[in-house]
Formats: structure tokens, C-alpha cells, sequence
């Protein structure tokens, strides 16, 4: 297996994990469970496609990594920049947080507060959106619109039933 590919094999499930319990924590509460699992893959998935990506691809070397964000930065926006790489950071420190807290108990997740839960998962939607569709082409640029789409029918169909 080329490091290569199992840095990119590891997004992929680490977005799939995000999609699926998302979708399924909106849809139910009584799979709560199952998108808890779902939530965990993704986030060892994401820890495993950083540690890929530094071992194949940077060489441990957070300067590397930093340069080469700025490089795809001033690619798609012309903005020489790697803070991007902090953003990254944040995300993953995040989503491990966010999963030992899911672990403590499904009743105390899903009743926490729901600004923190709203502001949580709107930075989340915008680093996977920027990650694969802004920065990206391709199947996955298509996949994740295509997301986009389900997930704002989804909240909308949600909020009408809230009324």
C-alpha cells in the first residue's frame, strides 16, 4: 500500500464517518449508538490520515507540511499562507474532544448545548467543504456538493418539524 493512497483512502473514510453519523444523528435519536461509532471511525480516520500524510508526504516536518499549505493556498486563492495547517490542528484536538465527550454518555451529547453544537459543526462543515471542494476536483468535489444538498434538506425538513 503506497503512502499515497493510504493518505487519501483515510480522509475518504474519515469524511464517510462524518457524513454517516451526521446523517444519522439528525435523522434519529434512537441510533444515537451507531452514528457515535460512525463519529469515532472518522476521527481515528482523520488521525490516521495526518499521521500519513506527515510520515509520507512532510517527513514529520511541521514546516514542510506548513509550506506546503501555503502552496496549495496560493494555488486555489493566491494568498501565500500555510496557517491553514493550525486550522488542521484545531480540527483534529477537536473531533477527539468531541468524541470522548459523545463516549460519556449519548444523553449527555445530544443535551449539550445546542450553540456550542451549531458553531462546532458549522466549522466542521467548512473545513471538509474547503478540503473537498474548494481545494479539490474531481468525485469527491461531486460527492461532497452532493452532501451539501442532502444535508440542507435534511436540517430543513428538521427545523419545519421543530415548529
Amino acid at each position: 500500500m503506497t503512502g499515497q493512497f493510504l493518505t487519501k483512502i483515510t480522509v475518504w473514510i474519515a469524511i464517510a464517518g462524518y457524513v454517516a453519523s451526521l446523517i444519522i444523528f439528525l435523522k434519529s435519536k434512537s441510533h444515537d449508538s451507531i452514528a457515535r461509532i460512525f463519529w469515532t471511525a472518522g476521527c481515528i480516520a482523520l488521525i490516521a490520515h495526518a499521521t500519513s500524510a506527515f510520515h509520507f508526504h512532510h517527513h514529520w516536518s511541521h514546516r514542510d507540511a506548513y509550506n506546503e499549505t501555503a502552496r496549495q493556498t496560493t494555488k486555489v486563492f493566491g494568498l501565500n499562507w500555510g496557517g491553514g495547517i493550525f486550522i488542521n490542528y484545531i480540527l483534529i484536538i477537536g473531533w477527539i474532544v468531541d468524541v470522548i465527550w459523545w463516549w460519556r454518555g449519548l444523553t449527555i451529547y445530544r443535551n449539550r448545548s445546542k450553540i456550542f453544537s451549531i458553531v462546532w459543526h458549522v466549522f466542521l462543515f467548512f473545513i471538509f467543504f474547503n478540503a473537498t471542494v474548494v481545494f479539490k476536483d474531481g468525485i469527491l468535489r461531486w460527492l461532497w456538493l452532493g452532501f451539501t444538498l442532502a444535508l440542507v434538506f435534511i436540517l430543513t425538513k428538521n427545523l419545519a418539524k421543530d415548529k
